[in-house]
């Protein structure tokens, strides 16, 4: 979990995440070649584009991916520390194969445009790393509302977007965090949500992700990472009981043998089996709270 909340914090985890590498083996979060993600069964055509959003701290790049004909649900996807690149694009556009109208940003806009890093860079690397820490550091609760209504808003402007139906927002590593901040903020717009191998959704300050759970409305899907569950056995028990206590659908689930980072194709920890476990957890959940 890639705590996004301050460079020290973020810091601090990846003592913790180097102390978990020495137990599980070799663990990254790199660039390296990607995977070719399963075909979708009866794909539906897309039309991909680079977008450019206006935010009240400058202007955002973003990919942005839909159906060629109708209008679709809309789906925000938060990166990984790593940022937007060709493994996310590729995500978003097998989502929007099936069916979706798909928004994924630059969270370093403020900073850099993407991609952020040259091709066949790791997070392993000690100057890769510390250059994710730092732009990591960028960002915080606030930027992270600050945004969300800016790409909500700016996915509500389109036509391919159908009104009508809820939307959707998923995060990877630090996006966890800003999955639920964003569900928190449009309670009446966000239907589902889903965090992959999310960093700091439990933690012991005032402004805890989980603490947010009443105030929003959509049904989750939580996918942890099984050394991630070593490092906080507690998180998944608190979440479950926040959102138990706000009568909120929620999956969560300990993924066996996935390493922080599985998802991404790619990650060096990528693990197919459990990734696409993952990918149709989500499509159930969209197809059942998006209306």
């Amino acid at each position: 979990m890639c705590d996004e909340h301050s460079i020290g914090d973020m810091l601090k985890y990846q003592q913790q995440l180097e102390m978990s590498r020495r137990r599980f083996g070799a663990l990254s979060l790199g660039l390296g070649a990607t995977v070719m993600l399963p075909r979708v069964v009866g794909a539906v055509a897309v039309k991909e584009s680079r977008v450019e959003i206006k935010t009240p701290d400058g202007t955002a790049d973003a990919y942005f991916v839909h159906p060629t004909e109708g209008a679709h649900p809309g789906v925000l996807i938060w990166t990984d520390i790593l940022g937007l690149r060709p493994a996310f694009e590729q995500m978003g556009k097998r989502l929007a194969e099936s069916g979706y109208s798909v928004l994924v940003p630059n969270p370093f806009y403020r900073e850099k445009r993407a991609p952020i890093f040259p091709p066949g860079a790791s997070f392993s690397d000690p100057e890769t790393r510390k250059a994710a820490m730092a732009l990591g550091g960028t960002l915080n609760p606030q930027t992270h509302v600050t945004d969300a209504t800016a790409f909500v808003n700016w996915l509500d402007a389109q036509g391919s977007v159908d009104k009508k139906r809820k939307l959707a927002t998923t995060g990877y590593c630090m996006g966890g965090p800003i999955v639920m901040r964003t569900a928190a903020a449009f309670p009446d717009r966000i239907g589902a949500a889903a965090s992959f191998h999310g960093g700091g959704l439990v933690t012991n300050r005032p402004d805890s992700p989980h603490l947010l759970v009443p105030k929003m409305k959509a049904h989750f899907l939580i996918a942890i990472a099984e050394n991630d569950d070593q490092r906080e056995p507690d998180a998944k028990n608190v979440l479950r009981e926040a959102f138990a206590a706000a009568k909120l659908p929620a999956e969560i689930e300990v993924y066996a043998g996935a390493m922080h980072g599985w998802c991404p194709p790619d990650s060096s920890v990528y693990n197919e089996a459990q990734a696409e476990k993952a990918w149709s957890r989500m499509l159930a959940l969209f197809k059942t709270a998006l209306g």
